[in-house]
């Protein structure tokens, strides 16, 4: 089965400052948020955890991540099994940052298949670039208290047997 193949991102327009998070996988599937007073990894965990929970109802077909920030994929492929090891601190000893987003992200990818991949953001990545433009929004909307551009989500419509196409080929609890 082909996977769906999405792209999540953050923003945070102080750091901490105004923040936002989108997911997309196209221009009917995609959705947004964010919140007052948030940081960049806040709205990039929170970007994949949304994806994660509305996708839940296909939980049996792969997902398949683009991601520009290497904390969150280190965070969801390497360091959550240490983090919980150790009670939820670092290896330095101190606690975890955003614990209250990482726990349930962690959750969410119980008995699912996902993958992430890296992506350079700003680059011209279109579904990067997309999820980008939405999560900046979101975080403009926040800052400006104007109605946020939430998106339409996934739906249930969403075609189980997409196509098969590379991530290259394809058109971020607050």
């Amino acid at each position: 089965m082909s996977p769906i193949i999405a792209a999540a991102d953050g923003s945070s327009l102080s750091n901490p400052g105004p923040a936002g998070w989108a997911w997309y996988i196209d221009d009917e599937h995609w959705a947004a948020g964010g919140c007052e007073l948030g940081t960049n990894n806040m709205g990039e965990l929170m970007a994949v955890l949304d994806l994660l929970r509305a996708t839940e109802h296909l939980r049996s077909r792969p997902l398949h991540v683009l991601c520009d920030s290497q904390y969150v994929i280190n965070a969801a492929t390497k360091w959550l099994p240490g983090w919980k090891r150790k009670g939820w601190r670092k290896a330095d000893g101190k606690p975890v940052l955003n614990r209250d987003l990482l726990e349930p992200l962690d959750a969410a990818m119980q008995g699912r298949t996902v993958t992430f991949e890296w992506v350079r953001g700003h680059t011209g990545h279109e579904l990067n670039e997309a999820a980008d433009t939405r999560a900046r929004a979101a975080a403009t909307a926040f800052r400006d208290r104007d109605a946020c551009p939430c998106g339409p989500g996934m739906g249930v419509d969403y075609d189980i047997e997409q196509p098969d196409r590379s991530a290259d080929e394809q058109p971020t609890l607050f």
